[in-house]
């Protein structure tokens, strides 16, 4: 009876060693030992409280630091409790369930900071090979701004989607879309150009040649196609494309696969695969990577413009249903997805503001023109047609956030706003 008094005391005090370090070692007379213990694990808590309170900076510029923190704390931790157990176990113990159960709390100690520490490993790489290099920082660091957008209204990124096929040389980007964000209230415009537009504003490019040959014609011109495709697109819409993010369709799928589908509503039945293997039926469907990609790239008893709805109400569903909690369970396989398949220009050090941007754009409206026929002919398009549209798109919300309803500005002309994704 004794000894199990014994074994269950030493149990509950290594137990309260785990929650704060350095009891076991006062209760057996240590006492220096084990303020030394207390007082380290309170700095650390304290360290802990300010990186979390600096997240929306601090990880993602020093995710290796993280890394390192996650795995000497797991170890030290796990040090402390076996030395409590050490200085407080009875003499006599057998091995079995009082040697498991200090076992157990190593473990639920250590596999959250182990997986902690891999998440940060693998944010870390995606980080370093997806997003830009910052440029050197001077000599003397300046500081930071209260607005990380330097009073920038609007956000302009070019989202792409790439295609490169087995059966012809180099990539074809047959999805352009200009998200354009208001950096306040997180309200976007998708501005859609399709494919097929000709006599593309571009000094040498082939007048007959397609808007999708753009990127290519520049990267075989020893010129940078993502930044010809981002200017030409910036000079058709009468916009400052800020930035792009393209994606090769291959990794598209599978990232709606890490996600675990995306639900959408499928207007009419969609032939899939290139042979017509198949249907997606019409309904509230939900589809895996494969079926998504074929749901946003097929023109079969369709045409190109049927295709630029559906990538619209994709990339909305998409965007609506990418909790954390999806991203969580599938992070490293959409991070893998993500070095393997995604580039862009965005600068690492604008990433922790484009995190806090997206809850509000998450739930501010997401609006959409797309400029197809009959609005534009994309054999010859009315270039100044276009820019009057987006200025219209855009003067729709660009409104002061305080504004009321009767101060809002009426545009000369409607707007061909599709506000609809299914």
């Amino acid at each position: 009876m004794r000894e199990n008094r014994s074994l269950r005391r030493a149990l509950a005090l290594t137990l309260a060693s785990t929650i704060l370090w350095g009891v076991a070692h006062i209760w057996t007379g240590r006492t220096r030992t084990g303020l030394t213990l207390a007082a380290g694990w309170l700095v650390l808590l304290s360290a802990a409280v300010t990186v979390l309170g600096n997240a929306p900076t601090l990880p993602l510029r020093r995710l290796d630091v993280v890394v390192d923190a996650g795995v000497v704390l797991a170890v030290v931790w796990v040090g402390v409790i076996v030395w409590s157990w050490l200085v407080i176990r009875p003499r006599r113990v057998r091995f079995g369930l009082p040697l498991l159960a200090v076992a157990g709390l190593c473990v639920l100690v250590a596999a959250p900071l182990g997986y902690a520490a891999r998440l940060a490993y693998v944010s870390n790489e995606v980080v370093s090979t997806a997003f830009a290099a910052d440029d050197p920082a001077p000599e003397v660091a300046a500081p930071v701004a209260a607005d990380p957008w330097a009073g920038r209204e609007r956000l302009n990124i070019l989202l792409v989607g790439a295609d490169a096929a087995e059966n012809r040389p180099g990539a074809r980007t047959d999805s352009m879309t200009v998200a354009s964000v208001d950096t306040r209230t997180g309200e976007s415009v998708l501005f859609s150009l399709p494919r097929n537009l000709q006599n593309v504003p571009v000094e040498g490019f082939p007048p007959a040649a397609l808007l999708n040959e753009v990127f290519q014609w520049g990267e075989d011109h020893e010129e940078s196609g993502a930044d010809l495709l981002k200017s030409t697109v910036g000079d058709i819409l009468g916009l400052d494309v800020d930035y792009y993010a393209m994606v090769d369709m291959r990794g598209f799928a599978q990232i709606i696969n890490a996600m675990g589908g995306v639900t959408v509503t499928v207007r009419h039945d969609i032939v899939f695969g290139a042979y017509r293997e198949g249907l997606i039926k019409a309904g509230t469907r939900r589809l895996n990577g494969t079926e998504a990609l074929w749901f946003g790239r097929s023109r079969t008893d369709s045409d190109d413009y049927q295709r630029m709805g559906r990538q619209k109400c994709l990339l909305n569903a998409v965007a609506d249903q990418a909790d954390p909690l999806k991203v969580l369970r599938g992070f490293e396989r959409i991070a893998d997805v993500t070095k393997r398949y995604v580039s862009t220009d965005i600068p690492r050090s604008l990433v922790p503001d484009l995190i806090d941007l997206a809850p509000k754009v998450k739930e501010a409206d997401i609006t959409s023109l797309q400029f197809v026929p009959p609005l534009i002919r994309t054999g010859n398009p009315d270039w100044d047609l276009i820019k009057e549209k987006v200025a219209e798109a855009l003067g729709e919300h660009t409104r002061p956030v305080a504004a009321t309803p009767a101060a809002k500005p009426k545009a000369d002309k409607p707007v061909d706003l599709d506000r609809s994704c299914s």
